[in-house]
């Protein structure tokens, strides 16, 4: 990334971001069945999944988007693609699950800004493309974050 980001003017529509990646174990799917509750045996019966069309255990949807629009976060010396000014998460859309997410399955997130939108009062909504893939480049979770930030102070 190579440099901080203060405000939402510092943005520009098609700025695109990379990640760093993080591999998925199966402690995560264990970890985040017990956290949520769900035990879905095609995510913890070996048996089970291995007769599903998946051929095995795959990690939940939710485990994937979760982890993974997390990623972005890491960038940069302030651990984020996201500016400073930062003020909340505004919302999210058109969420896709496209492939699964197997155990031992290295995973990364494209994020690509498509639109900056000025909401007056010195902030605005700054919206993202997000796409997690695997290692073999194969789209697993597609998704659209917008995010309220702070605008630059008029001098």
């Amino acid at each position: 990334m190579g440099k901080d980001y203060e405000y939402l003017d510092d943005y520009e529509v098609g700025m695109k971001f990379l990640s760093p990646a993080r591999t998925i174990t199966e402690t995560d799917i264990v970890n985040f069945a017990g956290f949520t509750g769900d035990w879905h045996p095609l995510h913890t019966d070996v048996e089970y999944a291995a007769k599903t069309p998946f051929k095995g255990r795959i990690a939940h949807g939710m485990l994937t988007l979760c982890i993974g629009m997390a990623l972005p976060f890491r960038l940069g010396s302030y651990a984020s693609f996201l500016p400073r000014s930062f003020i909340a998460f505004y919302g999210m859309e058109s969420v896709r699950f496209t492939a699964p997410t197997r155990i031992g399955d290295t995973i990364r997130c494209e994020t690509e800004v498509v639109d900056i939108t000025d909401k007056g009062s010195g902030r605005g909504v700054l919206t993202t493309v997000n796409r997690i893939m695997n290692q073999r480049n194969e789209l697993l979770v597609t998704y659209v974050i917008k995010v309220l930030c702070g605008k630059k102070p008029e001098n």
